[in-house]
């Protein structure tokens, strides 16, 4: 989450570099593949029953439907482009092969020591966005648009593996016991 933070909050001054920032950011609080963004619509944006804006689409790798709430974060940055992209897409998208190269531009603005790719956004999404705050495997997989649960399961190895060194790390430090057992 820090490093989402940085680049959020980062000041870029270079405008590709801060749009390939805003729709890196975009994917990480949405979930969607470089080619769901790519092929991203205005008509894709619905306002839904619940008042709330959503992602209506279907995924381009699988066909399976995805619908993605939008939150503040994603719904600022379509609207920082609406109107203003070709063929009424969503949001301003480079060749894939670009936007990684921009990436690891941006990633070095950052401070940032991951090699950053566009992909990586949706891995972010899956966990420091979604299943580390408590939202469903099943809610999670049905926004990514996984034909099986098990392929969202990947990402909760990820958070497992992750809390469990982190509580080694915690006993290391703390080393208390208790003499009264």
């Amino acid at each position: 989450m820090e490093e989402l933070q940085a680049v959020m909050n980062k000041e870029i001054g270079i405008e590709r570099l801060e749009k390939v920032r805003d729709v890196f950011v975009f994917s990480c609080w949405t979930g969607l593949a470089y080619i769901d963004v790519y092929t991203l619509k205005d008509e894709n944006i619905q306002k839904y029953l619940d008042g709330n804006y959503w992602i209506i689409s279907k995924r381009h790798k699988t066909g399976i439907p995805i619908n993605v709430r939008l939150l503040d974060i994603p719904l600022k940055i379509l609207k920082k482009y609406k109107g203003k992209q070709p063929d009424h897409r969503a949001l301003p998208m480079p060749g894939n092969q670009k936007m990684n190269s921009y990436l690891k531009g941006l990633a070095d603005i950052c401070g940032i020591r991951k090699n950053l790719t566009y992909h990586l956004a949706r891995h972010t999404s899956a966990t420091t966005v979604t299943l580390t705050n408590g939202v469903s495997m099943e809610s999670v997989s049905k926004m990514l648009g996984h034909t099986n649960i098990r392929t969202t399961q990947i990402y909760a190895k990820v958070i497992n593996q992750k809390s469990g060194s982190e509580m080694d790390a915690l006993a290391g430090k703390l080393n208390i016991s208790m003499n009264t057992l």
